[in-house]
């Protein structure tokens, strides 16, 4: 079976965290994805089944990218590739977002001139038509909310401290990337800020059962 590339750019920036999705990933390595942002702009139905979202101060986002017009606009990600048998599986497991297939660079900018596949920014109506309306109803009825795309949400606590270890543990260039190419959903205020004044949330641990993944 052919291989793929997948592109990681939150906790799949840690290869240990990676293989608990894909244990027979390979050769997993930096790149780096031009015109796009990361944004935590969408609720994630998987951390209120894990017990992990807090709907009462909407820190219940995940992470996804969106493409945007400012040529200076892009951040270090992980490139690995997976048995393309997967992508199915992985289609189904993520289907809030958008996969898209885009084209890496290396980290001087110049194309690596293959294609891979990244989880970028939906919408609403793209995810109902994906789901159908009565799962889409089921979803948002259990989270407590209305939309799954919006911008009145802020990160999940547990999972931005998984986000900023992963990128911690693949280097100095990928953790000031995270910081400072990594946005709130206002799309101004950066992660390098937000946790200048949430300090405290690189101390929230997880859950023992969740110990172990949810720790970079």
């Amino acid at each position: 079976m052919p291989l793929v590339s997948i592109v990681g750019f939150g906790s799949l920036l840690s290869e240990r965290s990676a293989k608990y999705t894909f244990p027979k990933l390979e050769n997993f390595r930096k790149a780096r994805v031009s015109r796009y942002r990361r944004i935590f702009a969408h609720t994630a139905h998987l951390f209120f089944q894990r017990g992990i979202a807090k709907i009462d101060t909407m820190e219940i986002s995940s992470l996804s990218a969106e493409p945007c017009d400012d040529p200076q606009e892009g951040f270090i990600v992980s490139l690995f590739e997976i048995d393309e048998s997967l992508l199915p599986a992985f289609y189904e497991r993520e289907p809030e977002f958008q996969h898209v297939w885009i084209e890496p660079e290396d980290l001087e900018g110049k194309l690596l001139g293959i294609r891979a596949l990244m989880c970028v920014k939906y919408t609403d109506e793209g995810f109902k038509a994906k789901i159908g309306q009565a799962e889409f109803d089921r979803i948002t009825r259990e989270c407590g909310i209305d939309r799954i795309w919006r911008d009145d949400v802020f990160p999940c606590r547990v999972y931005l401290r998984h986000c900023v270890l992963a990128s911690q543990s693949f280097g100095e260039d990928a953790y000031a990337s995270f910081l400072d190419h990594t946005y709130l959903a206002d799309r101004r205020t950066t992660i390098r800020e937000y946790l200048k004044q949430n300090s405290d949330i690189l101390d929230e641990l997880p859950p023992e059962s969740l110990r172990e993944r949810y720790s970079g």
